[in-house]
C-alpha cells in the first residue's frame, strides 16, 4: 500500500508539472503593456492558455521568435530581452542588455537574436540558445557621437540592416562571424524614424522623420547605395496634425503592390513595388497607423490613430475601396491574422480586449479578457522574413 501510495503521489505531481501537449504553430502572444505580462494564446481554441510576468517595461515591446515557434524572444523598452517557453509557458532567460532599447530581429538561421538600442545608441548580437552577448555594433556615426537605432531588420545570409535616427544613415552588418561583424554604411537622409524590408527580404526602406522621402536600398546591389522614393511621403506641405507615427512594419506589400499610411492625412497610399511609384490613395476614416494586409493580398486592415483610434477599414485589393468599417472598441493599437488569414486579432487597449473576427464574413467571432493589450504576435512570424 505505501509503495502504491507513493507512485500514486508521483504520477500527480507528474502531471501537474507536464504542460498540456500542443504544437506550437498556432500559439502567439499578447502584450500586457502596463502589467508587463504576456498573455500566451492559442488562435485554434481562440483562449489564453497562460500569463507570464516578469518582464518588465513593455510599453514598446515586441517579440520574435526561434525558427520552431517554441520560443518567443520579447524585448522590452527597458533593455530587458527575455526568452519565453511558449510550450512550458515559463521565461527560460532574461537579461538586461542596454537602458533603453526599442526592438530586435533573429538570423536567418534562427541561432542569433539581435537587439536594438536607443542608449547606449547600437545593436547587441546574442545567442539564441544561451543570450550569451556575442558582439556589438556601437552606432557611432561621428567620432564620439552614438545614434538611436531604428528599423531593425533581419536579411539573408545573416545580415541585419537598420538606420541610425541621429547619423542619418542606413547600416548594414553581417554576423556570418557573430562575433566578429562587419557592417556597410549607406546615407540615408534625416532623421530616419523606422525601417522595413520588403517579404522577399531585397529591399530595406527607412522613412524620413526630418524631410520629404524614403532611403531605398537594394540589398542584393547594396553596391548601388541608396537612392529616394516616394518625395512627397512625410512632412510636407502643412496637413493635419500628426498625433502617432506610422509604423513602417505595418507597411503591406499586396498584389505586387504597397500599401502604406500616409502621413498626416486621412489616406492610404498605394506604391508599384515594381518601380516604386505612387498609382492610387484611397480615402479612409482617420489617420493610418498600421496597414496591414491579409496573407492572401487581398485585404488590407488599416486602424488609425487619435481621436479615431476606435475605428478599423478593410480595403478590398481588387476594387480599391474600402468595404467595411468596424468599431470593435476603444483604443485600437495593434492587429494580426491568424496563417491563412481566417481571422484577425485586434487589441483594444482601454477596454482590456482582444477581439476576434472572421475575415470573410466580418463576423465576430469571440473576445478575450487581456490587460491593457498593445502587440500581438503570432508564431508564423518564424517563417517570415523582417518580422
Amino acid at each position: 500500500m505505501k509503495r502504491l501510495l507513493t507512485l500514486l503521489s508521483i504520477v500527480l505531481l507528474a502531471a501537474c508539472t507536464t504542460p498540456t501537449l500542443r504544437g506550437s504553430a498556432d500559439l502567439g502572444v499578447v502584450i500586457e503593456r502596463a502589467s508587463g505580462q504576456l498573455s500566451l494564446v492559442d488562435t485554434s481554441r481562440r483562449e489564453v492558455y497562460a500569463r507570464i510576468g516578469g518582464l518588465g517595461d513593455l510599453s514598446h515591446a515586441s517579440v520574435v521568435y526561434a525558427r520552431d515557434g517554441r520560443y518567443a524572444y520579447v524585448f522590452g523598452r527597458d533593455g530587458g530581452l527575455s526568452k519565453v517557453d511558449l510550450l512550458e509557458a515559463r521565461i527560460v532567460k532574461r537579461v538586461l542588455q542596454s537602458g533603453n532599447a526599442i526592438g530586435g530581429a533573429i538570423s536567418q538561421d534562427g541561432r542569433i537574436v539581435v537587439a536594438q538600442n536607443y542608449t547606449p545608441g547600437g545593436i547587441k548580437a546574442f545567442d539564441a540558445e544561451t543570450l550569451e552577448l556575442l558582439s556589438e555594433v556601437p552606432a557611432e556615426y561621428a567620432p564620439g557621437r552614438f545614434s538611436k537605432v531604428v528599423g531593425l531588420a533581419d536579411l539573408a545570409g545573416q545580415r541585419f540592416a537598420y538606420a541610425l535616427f541621429d547619423g542619418g544613415e542606413i547600416w548594414v552588418s553581417d554576423f556570418s562571424d557573430p562575433r566578429q561583424p562587419q557592417t556597410q554604411r549607406y546615407p540615408a537622409g534625416l532623421q530616419p524614424y523606422d525601417g522595413l524590408v520588403t517579404p522577399d527580404g531585397r529591399h530595406y526602406l527607412a522613412g524620413l522623420f526630418g524631410e520629404d522621402g524614403v532611403a531605398l536600398l537594394d540589398t542584393w546591389r547594396p553596391e548601388l547605395g541608396t537612392r529616394r522614393i516616394l518625395g512627397n511621403y512625410g512632412r510636407g506641405q502643412e496637413k493635419l496634425p500628426v498625433f502617432k507615427m506610422p509604423h513602417l512594419r505595418g507597411w503591406s506589400m499586396a498584389q505586387g503592390n504597397a500599401y502604406l499610411p500616409a502621413i498626416g492625412r486621412h489616406e492610404v497610399l498605394v506604391v508599384a513595388g515594381s518601380n516604386w511609384q505612387e498609382i492610387a490613395r484611397i480615402a479612409v476614416k482617420g489617420q493610418p497607423v498600421f496597414v496591414m494586409a491579409r496573407p492572401d493580398g487581398r485585404q488590407v486592415w488599416v486602424n488609425y490613430a487619435f481621436p479615431d483610434n476606435g475605428w478599423v477599414e478593410v480595403i478590398d485589393t481588387l476594387s480599391g475601396q474600402v468595404i467595411k468599417t468596424l468599431a470593435p472598441g476603444r483604443a485600437i493599437l495593434h492587429m494580426e491574422f491568424t496563417p491563412r488569414g481566417e481571422q484577425v486579432w485586434i487589441s483594444a487597449r482601454d477596454d482590456n480586449r482582444v477581439l476576434i473576427y472572421d475575415t470573410a464574413t466580418f463576423t465576430k467571432l469571440g473576445e478575450l479578457d487581456v490587460q491593457a493589450p498593445s502587440g500581438i504576435f503570432f508564431t508564423s512570424r518564424a517563417n517570415r522574413m523582417g518580422f
